[in-house]
């Protein structure tokens, strides 16, 4: 694997550092779209330079994929509508086919001379008028019979009509967003190919003062978080976060790929929306959407299980584990481990539980003993 980044760039690589508090958290400027991923050309000379690009490119490659996950759920959920659709329509149809069935009935009554016309008119000419208004309502009934047929037919097509038309769309709909996903999908090689040309394009000396760089970026973010206070108050999980901390414990060592969702392999809301359903409860599955949907808590009132957010559009996510710490699947070419709660510029926090209650007690799970090892940037090829 060409360019891989060493153990010190744990993460995004900041582009400075963050000093985040309960009620403001800082943003940082995020490159905008996902877009074509930047020429390697001729690397900064600075190490801050160096840092700043290798940042953009990971934070293009971050957005590019979190925006293909969407896409992936949203076709997953046309999928099972058109699905629906389609055994709604069948069953239209056979209730249509019922009906027309029940039409060639009436006419070949009507053609051969049995319709409830002739059997009106049958009893007005009857000797005993007496016994043809006892048998109106005979003929009553079986009139409404015949209305009621042609009513159900009429109704049977006119729903097997709109079935047919809203299938059409959702297929429609699904060509769309498959186009759609590959577009996104090439968009997140693109990005890749670019982070593994500005790798193969620095030395040694120049990765390893990018590791000190950022080593020192996200230290003092820690420090700036815990002067705030956000760590000062140790608050247990409920029982469905400590489940799902567990889960994403257990999950350490495996590789990020771009797009998985487990067992074997995740991105980073892959790995965060798995551990939530592990505990029983089903979150969003992209970053975004877990940030927009889920309730937001105070960075200071986090508590095992809150997911914690970062980049001002909200394209990376990990699980808060407690003692300032996150699981999280950083990176291509990373695998999921332990890190600062500080180690990505912070948006904020949300909660999948809002309404459950605290566990008595609660213990930082046992964790690896490579838990916070390894590095968490590099390269790797997306699958095909």
């Amino acid at each position: 694997m060409p360019g891989r980044v060493p153990h010190a760039l744990c993460t995004a690589a900041l582009a400075a550092v963050v000093a985040v508090s309960p009620a403001a958290p800082t943003a940082v400027a995020e490159p905008s779209g996902p877009g074509p991923a930047p020429a390697a050309g001729k690397a900064p000379q600075s190490v801050a330079g160096l840092l700043t690009q290798l940042q953009t490119l990971y934070r293009k490659a971050e957005e590019a994929g979190e925006l293909y996950n969407g896409t992936e759920e949203e076709l997953r959920k046309r999928a099972a509508e058109a699905r629906k659709l389609r055994a709604e329509l069948e069953r239209a149809r056979a209730v249509l086919d019922s009906g027309r069935r029940d039409a060639g009935r009436l006419a070949r009554d009507q053609y051969q001379g049995r319709t409830d016309f002739s059997v009106y008119v049958q009893l007005l000419l009857a000797q005993d008028p007496a016994r043809a208004l006892e048998q109106s309502h005979v003929i009553e009934r079986a009139q409404a019979g015949r209305t009621a047929a042609v009513d159900r037919l009429t109704d049977a097509e006119k729903h097997a009509e709109a079935l047919a038309a809203k299938a059409r769309a959702a297929q429609e709909r699904q060509r769309v967003l498959a186009a759609q996903r590959k577009k996104q999908r090439d968009s997140v090689r693109s990005q890749l190919r670019g982070i593994e040309a500005m790798l193969a394009s620095l030395s040694a000396e120049q990765l390893a003062a990018i590791s000190a760089l950022e080593e020192k970026n996200i230290g003092a973010a820690q420090d700036a978080l815990t002067a705030s206070g956000a760590f000062s108050t140790a608050r247990p999980p409920s029982e469905e976060g400590g489940e799902a901390v567990r889960y994403a414990v257990e999950q350490i060592g495996k590789p990020y790929v771009w797009g998985a969702e487990g067992p074997e392999s995740y991105d980073c809301s892959g790995l965060t929306s798995r551990a939530w359903s592990a505990a029983g409860r089903d979150i969003p599955r992209t970053s975004q959407e877990q940030w927009r949907r889920l309730p937001k808590v105070p960075v200071g009132s986090l508590r095992p299980g809150d997911l914690v957010v970062y980049f001002p559009k909200a394209t990376h996510v990990a699980l808060y584990i407690g003692d300032g710490l996150v699981v999280q699947a950083p990176r291509p070419g990373a695998t999921v481990k332990v890190s600062l709660l500080a180690s990505n510029p912070l948006l904020g926090a949300v909660r999948p539980d809002p309404g459950s209650a605290s566990l008595p007690a609660y213990t930082l799970p046992e964790l690896p003993e490579e838990a916070t090892s390894g590095a968490d940037t590099g390269y790797d090829a997306p699958d095909a």
